[in-house]
């Protein structure tokens, strides 16, 4: 399905972003792991096959120019990127009232800044070469259902939707596509570390997380969604959005 594609995962050494560089390299993709930290993206890299590791802050534009003009040296080509890397977990939780200014920083920089860098980078680098390419923004239902105690993480992804959504409009006579999936509840080893509390029940206990199709989701899942928008399969799909959360947002 994507045999021999090149695709830039942010955040791909953990969480939902192993499991789409998991699910793409088995589709035959060869995978560019971005980490802030160049050990966390080679250990992961070094687990599944044709994968490297990259280093990028993707909070600062300098940055994620020399990482995209490195997969480039490295695999003579790119030819989609998954903006996954993103503040989430305890860090993106705080009573909106309270919320400190480098927490608010930190959320915006890493969630959309650091997205429009990448999507800018890369696609400058596809319009250059007269490329067609392809992006995939993974955002969250945080996007259009409010979550407690997380407006400014659900701002953020709302912000990723409409970004891509405008991308794809203008970016279409270059033959780039650009869609987003919005996972619900997955089951990352993030969620596992941040309390039974935000687990099982929501940000503060009051209210429960209902998935009408009776089990969490898997950072896997959210790769095979992400499988089809880079497929040839997903050739006449740009700027939808791919709710892959059992269900939840049918609420």
């Amino acid at each position: 399905m994507l045999n021999g594609h090149v695709v830039i995962v942010t955040g791909g050494a953990t969480g939902i972003g192993r499991g789409i560089a998991g699910v793409l390299t088995e589709k035959g993709a060869r995978v560019a792991i971005v980490q802030a930290e160049m050990a966390q993206a080679q250990a992961a890299a070094e687990t599944l096959p044709g994968a490297r590791g990259f280093s990028a802050d993707i909070r600062y534009r300098e940055q994620v120019e020399a990482m995209v003009t490195a997969v480039v040296a490295e695999f003579g080509r790119v030819d989609a990127l998954v903006n996954n890397a993103a503040v989430v977990g305890r860090a993106a939780v705080s009573p909106f009232l309270s919320t400190p200014p480098e927490q608010v920083e930190q959320i915006l920089d890493v969630n959309l800044l650091g997205t429009i860098w990448c999507c800018q980078a890369v696609a400058r680098h596809w319009v250059a070469t007269q490329q067609a390419g392809n992006i995939v923004n993974i955002a969250s239902t945080g996007a259009f259902a409010a979550q407690e105690l997380a407006s400014i993480y659900c701002a953020s992804k709302a912000a990723q939707v409409g970004l891509a959504r405008s991308m794809a409009l203008e970016l279409a006579a270059h033959r780039i596509r650009v869609n987003t999936v919005a996972p619900g509840d997955i089951l990352t080893e993030t969620c596992a570390n941040i309390g039974e509390e935000l687990q099982d029940s929501g940000s503060s206990g009051l209210y429960v997380r209902r998935t009408p199709l009776g089990r969490r989701g898997s950072p896997q899942d959210i790769g095979h969604a992400v499988a089809y928008l880079l497929s040839p399969e997903a050739g006449f799909v740009t700027g939808a959005v791919i709710q892959a959360d059992g269900g939840l947002l049918t609420y």
